[in-house]
């Protein structure tokens, strides 16, 4: 374990202080946008990196006061007029965070798209560039945590942007644009290898450098307090507030509570999956676990005069791209925010803010790449506009409200696509005729009932149509009505012949069988030889793509009892992996199949040939070869074994043909190959040599022999005429 924690340690080092040295003005930001004392803020760090990041199961989300709560958290204090009242909501709120994570209710964040979460990540990033580069020019009169698109001074973010261009501060504008020089090129640098001094935490000691220097030797560019970390001097215990206890029988802080609960335990679950897509790694952060840590803060940030406690993006983007590898970096933040405000405050305040927004400038970059725009526009509009919709609501409203208009929009399109698409639809050439075949979807609610029906009052009069409910897990019961009125009442009024299949017992609809695709003589003697063998292209086909037609062989059991009537005869190999009648997605007695080692013929085979086409009316023969022949293998290699020998035999005029017309000196597989096609070219040969009957059918029509080989690599079967 100890050897593990020293591994870790390179990287978890350097990444608590840059996540201390963003989280430190952000804590205080967020403590003053709420109304609230600004060490309220600080002591949120602390618990939110102490306690909830020592709980929580996350390797790398950071918890802390979140700018997202800002405006609930200000208007609940004027709400329920003190501070002190307010921190009792906060250990309420706590209390039944920890009972929602105790009950599982974690499993919610299992049901954010992953659109929405890309949105909520690209967004936040867009947010940072464009919050951060009035800081980076030195123009700091908005506060650093104001993430919020409406700002309490008036203005908005892009009037803010405008505005910086009467107010840029030379030096800030030096600092950040070293900074970002530094974090743009540092892994091209050999600094990049020394993982205890990562790139933002040598942007921060050089931004103080460099305000020294400006001190010393140009003091026109020196930055002035207001364009400095500003950390508040405690030397008094007053600043501390503790919750009144009296107002647990207030039932407006029960309100202000379960608000509070609701708003942090969404945007906590929000975070923390949007935190586990961006992990390099991709470890999964257990939801009840982090509902439960994150209750336990909320409840100690409520004893201790702190304010709400959630799972914040922005840290925790900063704390993933410093390289992080367990949450001993959340740890050491709070740590490092402890021990700041008590000892180290003179020093902080010589950050200047400057290099602080160029680490999130770098950090909002990382977060909205554009190649992140790319890959959602490729992935079509269902997933692009509900990505694009949750970017543009957080940027112009805030988190929480921004995501539910994400979902919104996600959802309209899953239920506009589910809407659209509630089966597949296919028509399949089979031997029985064109078949309309409806595969229903996995789930089919009364929002697909208009599509369904729509459909199935289109379909032509003597069809013959499927309606395969075998996938099916749930069917609206106002669909299964739809169903159950084709069946009894338009199906037979129009002469479609409608098997309805794979329904199960709770619906109260029997499967309805009306045709089976098995051939019957009538359909067998209209069938021509060059239709039989155009069947079974489009069943391999059907066999190389997955789609195979529906057999129902429970129901060609019985419809095949009294007889057979086959449409072909396939000779085929014994090792050519599977049976033709899978190759050619052929049901039950629609082939006559015969493997043999090698398809050679002999006076048995020719008999069940002459058998298939002469008596039982097969219109085509099929020798089908494959590549990989262990036969011929073992023919090009003269291999002798006990009776395989003479049978090997038989296949010694096609290795001689072979190599006759190739200039190869070695047996490889591609030699084989060249074998087992010219093997099939002289089994046709030798079966219309010593079958008179099969050779008076060839010359008058009645039937057609072809040769193929199979590729066992992918299923697919290439015919071709007797002379190639």
């Amino acid at each position: 374990m100890n050897k593990n924690f020293m591994a870790t340690l390179k990287y978890d080092l350097p990444a608590g202080v840059v996540v201390f040295l963003v989280a430190l003005p952000l804590c205080l930001g967020v403590a003053l946008a709420s109304g609230a004392p600004l060490l309220s803020g600080i002591i949120s760090g602390i618990i939110g990196g102490l306690v909830v990041g020592f709980i929580s199961g996350s390797s790398t989300s950071v918890s802390g006061p979140a700018a997202g709560l800002a405006a609930v958290v200000l208007s609940s204090i004027l709400q329920l007029g003190s501070f002190e009242t307010f921190l009792v909501a906060v250990f309420i709120a706590g209390v039944i965070q920890l009972v929602a994570g105790l009950l599982k209710a974690g499993f919610i964040a299992d049901y954010i798209p992953s659109n929405v979460i890309k949105g909520l990540l690209a967004a936040i990033g867009i947010i940072l560039i464009l919050k951060q580069i009035p800081h980076a020019v030195g123009y700091d009169a908005d506060a650093e945590n104001d993430f919020s698109f409406f700002q309490a001074d008036g203005e908005n973010t892009f009037s803010e942007l405008l505005k910086i261009f009467n107010f840029i501060t030379p030096g800030a504008v030096i600092i950040s644009a070293f900074s970002l020089l530094v974090l743009t090129l540092w892994d091209k640098t050999p600094m990049a290898k020394v993982k205890f001094f990562p790139a933002s935490l040598f942007v921060v000691a050089a931004g103080i450098a460099l305000n020294q220097l400006f001190r010393a030797f140009f003091p026109a560019l020196m930055l002035q307090e207001i364009h400095l970390v500003n950390i508040p001097e405690i030397n008094s215990a007053s600043l501390f507030k503790f919750p009144a206890i009296t107002a647990l029988l207030n039932a407006k802080v029960w309100m202000v509570a379960l608000t509070i609960a609701i708003i942090a335990s969404l945007e906590t679950l929000l975070n923390i999956e949007a935190v586990d897509n961006l992990d390099p790694h991709k470890r999964q952060s257990p939801p009840n676990r982090e509902l439960v840590a994150q209750g336990i803060g909320n409840m100690l940030a409520g004893l201790f005069g702190g304010i709400p406690v959630t799972s914040v993006i922005v840290r925790s983007s900063v704390n993933i791209h410093a390289n992080v590898r367990t949450k001993f970096s959340t740890i050491l933040h709070g740590s490092l925010l402890l021990v700041s405000v008590l000892f180290l405050g003179s020093v902080l305040n010589l950050i200047p803010l400057s290099c602080l927004a160029a680490i999130l400038l770098v950090t909002g970059y990382k977060l909205a790449k554009v190649s992140l725009f790319k890959q959602m526009y490729a992935k079509g509009w269902n997933q692009f506009i509900p990505f694009l919709v949750t970017i543009v609501a957080i940027i112009f409203t805030d988190l929480l409200i921004g995501i539910l208009i994400g979902l919104a929009v996600s959802i309209f399109f899953l239920m506009r696509s589910n809407f659209l698409n509630p089966f597949q639809q296919e028509r399949e050439e089979l031997h029985v005729g064109e078949t309309l075949r409806l595969e229903l979807s996995n789930q089919v609610s009364f929002l697909n009932k208009a599509s369904i029906k729509n459909t199935l009052w289109q379909i032509p009069e003597n069809t013959k149509a499927i309606i395969d409910a075998s996938n099916s897990d749930f069917i609206d019961h106002d669909v299964r009505e739809v169903i159950e009125d084709f069946k009894n009442t338009v199906a037979p009024e129009k002469e479609i012949q409608l098997n309805v299949v794979g329904m199960k017992k709770e619906y109260q609809l029997n499967d309805h069988i009306q045709f089976v695709n098995v051939l019957d003589k009538e359909t067998q003697q209209k069938m021509k030889p060059d239709e039989v063998l155009d069947l079974l292209k489009r069943g391999n086909e059907r066999f190389v793509k997955g789609r195979w037609s529906e057999k129902y062989f429970r129901h060609q059991v019985n419809a095949t009892s009294l007889g057979q009537h086959p449409m072909a005869v396939v000779l085929s190999c014994i090792d050519s992996r599977t049976s033709a009648e899978l190759i050619f997605d052929t049901g039950m007695g629609d082939i006559f199949s015969i493997r043999i080692a090698g398809n050679v013929v002999n006076e048995d085979i020719l008999g069940s040939m002459e058998f298939a086409c002469k008596v039982a009316g097969a219109k085509a023969i099929v020798v089908l070869g494959h590549t990989h022949c262990g036969a011929i293998h073992g023919a090009c290699n003269n291999v002798k074994l006990g009776n395989l020998t003479q049978l090997l035999y038989k296949l010694k005029p096609a290795v001689e043909l072979t190599l006759r017309k190739s200039d190869k000196l070695t047996i490889d597989d591609g030699f084989v190959d060249e074998v087992a096609k010219t093997n099939v070219h002289l089994t046709i040969d030798s079966i219309i040599a010593q079958s008179p009957i099969i050779k008076d059918m060839v010359e008058k029509g009645e039937i057609e022999i072809a040769g193929g080989m199979y590729e066992v690599e992918s299923g697919k079967v290439q015919f071709y005429k007797q002379e190639e």
